[in-house]
C-alpha cells in the first residue's frame, strides 16, 4: 500500500509498531501484484489468441454469457475493449506503486499513470454499457454493484488526476490507491469467489443460476472491503497509537492470507485450466 511509496531502508528506522505495519503492507502488495499478474497472463493467453486470431467472432468461443452477439458491433467491441484494456490496467497498476520505478523513472510513472487513468475510465464506460445492455450474472445485485464500481472508478480517477495536476502529491497518491482498489474489484471478485468456494464449498451460491445471498454480498464486498481495509491502514499509519498500528497490521495479515488462498484457488481452478 502506501508504504511502498517510501524507500525500504527507512522502514527499519521506524518504531516497531510502524515497522511491522509497513512490512505487512509490503507483503500485501507483493501478494497482490503476483496475483494480478497471474490474472493478466490468463487474460492475455486465453482471450488474446481468440480476439487477434478470429476477431470479434472469437468471443463466441469463450465462457462469457452473451460474449458474442452477431450484428451487435458496439456491444462486441465493448467486450473486446473491456478484456484487452484489462491487461493494461491490471498489469500496470502495481507498477505505479513501486517507489523505485516512480523515483528512478518519473517520466515513465507519469505516462503510465495517465494511461492507467484513461484506460480505467474507458473500460468502466464499456463495462457500464455492457451491464445495462447485455446484463450480468447475479441479478439486480450484480447490476447495481458493478455499475457503482464503474462510477467510483471514474470519480476516483478524476480526483486523483486533479490532485496530480495541482501537485498535491500526498493527496494524489491516496486517491490513486483508492482508484487502484476499485479498478482491482474485478480481480478481488474472482479471488473472493474462489476463496468462498474453497473454504465453504460455495454456501449461499446457486452454481446453476449464479445467484444467491453470498454472491450478492460478494458483489458489493469486491470494492467495499478493499476500500475499508485501505482506509483503516491509512488512518493507522497516520495515527500515533501503537495498538492501532498493530491492529491494522493484524487485519492486513488476515486479508493477505485470504488473498493467497483465493489466488491459489482461482489460478488452479479457474485460470490455468482454460489456457
Amino acid at each position: 500500500m502506501e508504504t511502498v511509496a517510501s524507500p525500504s531502508l527507512r522502514i527499519f528506522n521506524l518504531p516497531k509498531p510502524a515497522r511491522i505495519l509497513s512490512m505487512v503492507a509490503i507483503a500485501w502488495f507483493v501478494v497482490t501484484a503476483i496475483g494480478q499478474w497471474i490474472f493478466v497472463f490468463y487474460v492475455a493467453a486465453f482471450y488474446g489468441p481468440l480476439l487477434f486470431g478470429k476477431g470479434l467472432a472469437g468471443l463466441d468461443e469463450t465462457h462469457l454469457p452473451n460474449g458474442y452477439i452477431p450484428g451487435d458491433l458496439i456491444g462486441n467491441l465493448a467486450i473486446a475493449t473491456h478484456l484487452l484494456v484489462a491487461i493494461i490496467i491490471i498489469g500496470g497498476g502495481p507498477l505505479q506503486l513501486v517507489p523505485q520505478i516512480r523515483n528512478r523513472f518519473p517520466a515513465f510513472h507519469r505516462y503510465l499513470g495517465r494511461t492507467y487513468m484513461a484506460t480505467a475510465v474507458l473500460t468502466s464506460l464499456a463495462g457500464l454499457y455492457l451491464v445495462w445492455t447485455r446484463g450480468v450474472l447475479g441479478g439486480a445485485a450484480g447490476h447495481i454493484a458493478i455499475s457503482l464500481d464503474g462510477v467510483l472508478i471514474i470519480v476516483f480517477a478524476g480526483i486523483a488526476l486533479r490532485h496530480a495536476i495541482a501537485r498535491r502529491i500526498d493527496r494524489h497518491r491516496r486517491w490513486a490507491l483508492r482508484l487502484f482498489m476499485v479498478v482491482s474489484a474485478v480481480w478481488f471478485f474472482r479471488i473472493g469467489l474462489m476463496f468462498w468456494f474453497m473454504t465453504t464449498g460455495g454456501i449461499g451460491i446457486d452454481p446453476e443460476t449464479f445467484t444467491g445471498p453470498a454472491l450478492s454480498v460478494l458483489y458489493f464486498a469486491q470494492m467495499a472491503v478493499p476500500l475499508a481495509i485501505l482506509e483503516i491502514y491509512l488512518r493507522a499509519k497516520d495515527g500515533s497509537s501503537p495498538a492501532g498500528k498493530l491492529a491494522a497490521a493484524g487485519l492486513l495479515i488476515v486479508a493477505t492470507l485470504a488473498m493467497m488462498i483465493g489466488i491459489f484457488a482461482a489460478t488452479m481452478g479457474m485460470w490455468l485450466p482454460r489456457i
